[in-house]
């Protein structure tokens, strides 16, 4: 089983680098050895936040900061209404980091069908993709393994506005939109109301992975 850390849900936002330092934290706790796999869940305050391949071209023009990070992929927001989630956990030899995010994508297409919304994957591009003929993103990811562990994640968008990528390529996609659970169901669905559901099927997920490995060894 995963321990979870639910850290800043509805009311209680964090500040992305308050959060990131909690993450950095428990990573390095994972890595020696000290605390089991485990999950940050919360919502962060509004922010931009730019990973590794991120083109000077896909900022702001406005001049709103953005926060540099160790992850891959390029820029995303983050924000109040979006439930954000960073698996801390240790990968089996060899590692497979591309397996990594399939299997994310994997437990978030299933979390998506438990609210009936077909969510599906979309060749060359990472996340969790909506929408018939258009492709709209409702799910991000990027990562980092460091130690045989990793870090980062993925952001389910639930209830967030999207004016705020407005101002950014989000994700260096030009050629597709974004769109949350709420706005797809017509009904308001916040983080809270999908944690369990997600802690349920993470745990799953990371049942088969741990058997796989045993059955490898």
């Amino acid at each position: 089983m995963l321990d979870y850390v639910d850290t800043g849900l509805s009311a209680n936002s964090v500040p992305y680098l308050e959060g990131l330092s909690l993450q950095r934290a428990v990573h390095r706790a994972v890595v020696a050895g000290e605390r089991p796999d485990t999950v940050i869940l919360l919502e962060h305050d509004s922010v931009y936040t730019a990973g590794k391949r991120t083109a000077p071209d896909e900022r702001p023009v406005d001049g709103t900061p953005v926060i540099d990070v160790d992850r891959g992929g390029k820029i995303t927001w983050h924000g109040p209404g979006q439930l954000v989630g960073y698996p801390i956990v240790r990968l089996g030899e060899p590692i497979d980091v591309v397996g990594y995010v399939r299997r994310l994508e994997a437990v978030l297409i299933d979390l998506l069908a438990e609210f009936d919304i077909v969510g599906r994957r979309v060749e060359g591009r990472s996340g969790v993709w909506v929408g018939d003929g258009v492709d709209e993103k409702i799910a991000a990811i990027g990562i980092r393994v460091e130690g045989g562990v990793t870090m980062h994640g993925f952001a389910l968008n639930c209830s967030n506005s999207l004016e705020p990528y407005d101002r950014i390529v989000a994700c260096g996609i030009r050629d597709a939109g974004v769109t949350t659970m709420s706005r797809v169901l017509g009904r308001d669905i916040h983080p809270a109301d999908v944690a369990a559901p997600l802690r349920r099927l993470l745990d799953a997920e990371l049942a088969t992975i741990r058997a796989t490995e045993a059955a490898l060894a």
